[in-house]
């Protein structure tokens, strides 16, 4: 079998959350150029249109969906439009995600709910309105974007890493109760990834310093995310479920020297 072949996500139905910007731009792109229809979730819709042209131009299919992913008459709407446009969801993305840092003695009430209700329930409301789709149908892939704040925490990040830490767990346990029913439950944990979010940051003095002190001495680039997510999504990946792929530069590796 060839590495097109095995990669091939043609037929499939895919949504990803967070698709407005971002990696989860990317990752919409990514699916969208290897075969799959590709649904655009998020809560800005011109963002999302923009996203949808990109993708159509490229002789892709798209369809861009206006949701609040903590909202779960919205979020089965999104499947519920997905459906009707394309078919069954056979693969979800759960990308939205926030961090919003603060010291944990002045953190305010309203940062810790907003991050867990993005980061943590709204990926377990998702998985569960797609799983259990996919369980009436043909099974699918479900794909949990983590951090590698899920495995070492960060001043003034608590919100943050506690949300992704759970996401982890939340991972494996889907994964255990899935895996007989047809439906694959993985995570990638990325480091530090260069976008039009943190571009600015990262290039700072700041941002050059935190770089220069990295294994690989630099930041990843999206398109170094291309594979971990093909692998998760398609059928070169059938056989692997509640697996966290860390794609980081070897960062990790440092964290417990810090």
């Amino acid at each position: 079998m060839t590495a097109s072949t095995l990669f091939d996500l043609s037929g499939a139905v895919a949504l990803v959350t967070g698709a407005s910007s971002g990696l989860g731009r990317r990752f919409a792109r990514v699916l969208a150029e290897n075969g799959a229809s590709v649904v655009l979730v998020a809560r800005r819709q011109e963002r999302l249109e923009a996203v949808a042209v990109e993708i159509e131009a490229k002789g892709g299919k798209a369809l861009p969906v206006v949701a609040d992913m903590v909202k779960r008459t919205e979020i089965a709407k999104a499947f519920d439009d997905a459906q009707a446009k394309f078919g069954p969801v056979t693969v979800l993305v759960n990308n939205a995600g926030i961090a919003k840092p603060q010291s944990f003695l002045g953190m305010r009430e309203e940062t810790w709910r907003q991050t867990l209700d993005i980061n943590l329930d709204a990926v377990v409301a998702a998985s569960q309105e797609a799983a259990r789709r996919m369980v009436a149908s043909a099974g699918g892939a479900i794909v949990n974007i983590a951090s590698i704040l899920s495995f070492g925490a960060q001043k003034g990040n608590l919100a943050y890493a506690v949300s992704k830490a759970a996401v982890l767990q939340a991972t494996r346990a889907m994964a255990l109760e899935l895996a007989p029913k047809g439906v694959r439950v993985n995570a990638i944990a990325p480091g530090y990834f260069s976008t039009e979010i943190n571009a600015d940051y990262l290039a700072s003095p700041q941002g050059e310093a935190m770089s220069r002190a990295m294994p690989m001495g630099r930041f990843g680039q999206e398109g170094e995310l291309d594979g971990a997510l093909l692998l998760l999504a398609s059928r070169a990946g059938s056989f692997i479920t509640g697996a966290t792929i860390v794609v980081d530069g070897g960062h990790i590796l440092a964290i417990p020297e810090r």
